[in-house]
């Protein structure tokens, strides 16, 4: 129970002592641009409501979750597949160096004339930015496969698919984990931007209007939700990578006691 208090409170003191600090800093403020903290907690449960929260925020939601879902297939399938054979390494390699320094954001007027203006073109988006991580950590992950462990799998005939899902995917799972949570911070940016193009909805669409309608309480009460969304996300994520890396976490913390 001690260790559950000692951790709250790690985790809840700097954004309290933030909070604190904006909401002195700004209780006088009568600059239009930078409204007292009070008044857009006041704004927000009159701009967020049901209805809002059914037409922008779930759609929002259900993009992310899908191009991130899609990045995270095509970067561990991509990254599985360059990392176990070197000869096709040495092939990719110029290619995702030069795709990977191109801005995801550079890409929406490209993507958009192939995908159109719809959820297809925002989802396209999310997934090109999200990818790399994912790609790259897998690629690593998989190169970095225990070697003493490969060759006892080998010793002992254990090849293919059994070989992948027993011996390659466990090694580099926290690899694989690590570019999974890179993803997820730039996945919810470039979901912001996707609806800043062309769009009828969503959270990126409706900070914007409320900006270029001068409602600045509105958009600000819109930037404190996205920063919610992505603190839930991160809890969320944490909370399955612990359990799909038990044993991971196990064997770190086992070390560390050991010294």
């Amino acid at each position: 129970m001690r260790r559950l208090l000692l951790r709250l409170v790690f985790v809840f003191a700097l954004p309290l002592v933030l909070v604190a600090v904006w909401w002195v800093s700004s209780a006088g403020s009568e600059d239009v641009y930078w409204p007292p903290l009070r008044t857009i907690l006041e704004t927000f449960p009159e701009v967020w409501t049901g209805e809002r929260w059914r037409g922008d925020v779930l759609p929002s939601v259900l993009r992310l979750a899908a191009g991130y879902a899609l990045a995270a297939v095509v970067g561990v399938a991509l990254g599985t597949l360059i990392g176990s054979y070197r000869r096709v390494r040495a092939v990719c390699e110029p290619v995702l160096e030069f795709l990977r320094a191109v801005p995801p954001p550079v890409l929406v007027p490209v993507i958009m004339l192939f995908a159109g203006i719809g959820d297809t073109m925002k989802i396209v988006v999310i997934a090109s930015g999200c990818v790399w991580p994912v790609l790259l950590n897998t690629v690593e992950g998989v190169r970095a496969v225990d070697a003493v462990m490969a060759e006892t799998a080998r010793s002992y005939g254990i090849r293919g698919v059994t070989r992948l899902k027993d011996v390659v995917l466990p090694s580099a799972s926290p690899q694989i984990f690590a570019g999974l949570r890179q993803a997820l911070s730039i996945g919810i940016i470039l979901m912001v931007i996707s609806e800043m193009f062309a769009a009828s909805n969503g959270l990126g669409f409706t900070v914007v209007q409320f900006q270029r309608s001068f409602a600045i309480p509105d958009m600000w009460t819109g930037i404190l939700l996205l920063g919610l969304l992505g603190f839930v996300l991160s809890v969320l994520f944490q909370l399955v990578e612990r359990r799909v890396l038990g044993w991971y976490h196990g064997l770190r913390a086992a070390a560390r006691r050991s010294r």
